[in-house]
């Protein structure tokens, strides 16, 4: 088997290191076409070898599993021969970028796989192909038979200029997509929601009408149609990917000050979310790498706040601990309370796994020992909140104690009690195991020791805190914001909750770079709270108290009835959509009715 297609089954692409010397003695005919369809995700993946052709015969889908794994295990043993091996984290992951996202882990079914097997994931897909034949591939997303027949929407994506091996690139839109992209900005400010839907009827590939309509569906409770919406929106972007734009190499650039550049990123994050929901943490990490990897030094969407939990969660501890070591030195990770408590909890979770090293198992025992009492002496009012999160009551030492008790707490900083609780509310189940609450146990008594002993760090932390946490900018908002965590929306500063704050581009940067003129969008709402505007932003009929209207039973009425078209309208459409495409009559799809209901 050929290098290249080796590295194609594992999703890896062109232009990387060989892989060792020539150690594999088996041939596998090498097609271009055959390498290129062979990993991507389409409606005819699912079809396996036997063609006739020489090479590895493949009897059907769940063999192909085996096979991948075996070709695993060789690639390894070529490595290990080649050379790459030393102590620390397993070579392959460590010749690569930081942010390097692998095509296979982007596909939420093989982490499905791993946890339930090929048969479970894939048995419900195969009456579905052969459905629809779609115009391109994705990585992304699979093409569904229920969305409306594609054609290019106007959207576009050029190379702006390429330095210091980085490559900037700009998604364009169409003279039409402009139209359209103004009649959405009018439905949302007309407060008629039947607007946008009939926007989507015309143009259904529009991204900010499919992010819009799928926050409404969420808040609905109807997560299937909010999930299948931001997928349909990813496929549309992923269609108008520049040839030289690369999901994976971590070294493409996308502006988030230009307008069309946004809607990547909000799609991308909320696909996120619905992977982490679903039970997929291992995918959702590799996508918030990707999002991370569009703009790493800004973050615009503060994905640093974010990566630690999802690692966690997908018990990727050697990652974690490679980024906050790679960098720490030019991002000061450590000053983060949620990477301050990640990390330490990373080694510590580490040196419970009984497949390493004796020596390996103590030194990382030891490192998180040193780091988690860093962590409590930087950050001492995280640990009461947490201890009640986890339903723990400590001991009278520690409560009555001056340092850990209520005025540590009280005492910080606003900017700084936001991001405790962001990381609180989204990370406080990792600390419940009994043996990580006796470990922990363990260093608050070591740095309370520390404390009355009068150590000079302690008095040095909390000089830091008054003066690095004086207020926190804007990204930061912006995630706080999208995480909808109540403890850390309720903790926004008054400037941030008066402001208009929309579903579609929440919190846009105020040095934005427009690229064409638009129309000046109306403000019907200049004041309240951020929910109250981001409600509206998402339900233009929503209203809050204060602004109900005065008409008695008909007023109360009124209150849902936006709400309500809105959902019945949804449905309407991707009803008309699936019923009227000739290219899908109704008897290669019976079950299509349903997949709304």
């Amino acid at each position: 088997m050929s290098r290249r297609a080796l590295r194609r089954l594992r999703g890896e692409q062109r232009g990387q290191e060989p892989l060792g010397p020539d150690a594999l003695q088996f041939v596998l005919q090498e097609d271009d076409d055959a390498e290129e369809e062979g990993p991507k995700r389409g409606p005819g993946s699912g079809r396996s070898g036997g063609t006739g052709k020489e090479g590895v015969q493949v009897n059907n889908r769940f063999e192909l599993e085996n096979v991948l794994e075996d070709i695993d295990r060789i690639l390894e043993r070529i490595e290990d021969n080649s050379g790459f091996s030393r102590p620390g984290p397993p070579p392959l992951i460590s010749r690569k970028h930081v942010l390097y996202v692998e095509h296979r882990h982007l596909n939420p079914d093989t982490e499905l796989k791993r946890y339930f097997g090929a048969r479970a994931v894939l048995g419900e897909q195969r009456p579905r192909q052969r459905q629809r034949v779609y115009p391109k591939c994705t990585w992304l997303t699979t093409p569904k038979s229920t969305w409306p027949r594609y054609s290019k929407p106007g959207l576009s994506m050029r190379l702006l200029e390429s330095k210091k091996g980085l490559s900037f690139f700009a998604f364009e839109h169409s003279e039409e997509y402009q139209q359209a992209q103004h009649k959405f900005l009018v439905a949302v400010e007309s407060m008629e929601p039947n607007n946008i839907v009939v926007l989507l009827q015309t143009s259904p590939y529009h991204v900010d009408s499919l992010l819009q309509l799928s926050d409404a569906c969420r808040f609905q409770e109807d997560q299937e149609m909010a999930r299948d919406l931001i997928e349909r929106a990813l496929y549309s972007m992923e269609c108008a990917f520049h040839p030289l734009f690369s999901l994976t190499s971590g070294t493409c650039r996308l502006d988030y000050r230009r307008p069309e550049n946004r809607s990547f990123y909000l799609a991308l994050y909320k696909q996120m979310n619905f992977l982490e929901k679903r039970g997929c943490p291992r995918t959702a990490l590799e996508y918030c790498k990707l999002i991370l990897s569009l703009e790493p030094d800004e973050d615009p969407l503060c994905m640093l706040l974010l990566v630690d939990h999802l690692a966690l969660r997908a018990r990727n501890y050697e990652y974690l601990i490679r980024l906050f070591q790679e960098w720490e030195a030019h991002r000061n990770l450590s000053q983060l309370p949620n990477f301050a408590f990640s990390v330490p909890l990373a080694y510590f979770l580490l040196s419970q796994q009984t497949d390493l090293p004796e020596h390996e198992l103590s030194s990382a025992r030891e490192k998180a020992s040193h780091l988690i009492q860093q962590a409590l002496t930087m950050f001492p009012g995280v640990l009461m909140p947490l201890l009640e999160y986890c339903s723990v009551r400590p001991d009278t030492t520690v409560a009555n104690h001056r340092f850990f008790g209520p005025d540590a707490e009280i005492s910080q900083p606003p900017a700084l009690s936001q991001l405790v609780s962001l990381y609180l509310g989204r990370s406080h189940f990792l600390w419940k195991e009994p043996a990580t609450m006796s470990w922990l146990e363990e260093n608050v008594r070591e740095v309370l020791q520390a404390v009355d002993a009068g150590d000079p760090t302690v008095e040095a932390c909390e000089n830091r805190r008054k003066v690095l946490y004086q207020r926190a900018p804007r990204n930061i908002h912006r995630h706080v914001i999208l995480s909808e965590i109540k403890e850390a929306v309720a903790a926004l500063p008054p400037d941030v909750t008066t402001q208009s704050v929309m579903g579609f581009d929440p919190l846009p940067p105020l040095d934005t770079i427009y690229s064409y003129v638009r129309p000046e969008r109306l403000s019907p709402v200049s004041h309240g709270n951020t929910i109250a505007l981001f409600f509206r932003s998402l339900l233009p009929n929503y209203t809050t108290e204060g602004e109900r209207p005065e008409e008695g039973v008909a007023g109360g009425l009124n209150r849902n009835q936006g709400l309500n078209r809105l959902m019945l309208a949804v449905r309407d459409m991707m009803a008309n959509f699936h019923f009227n495409d000739l290219e899908a009559p109704r008897e290669d799809n019976p079950e299509g009715e349903g997949d709304w209901d």
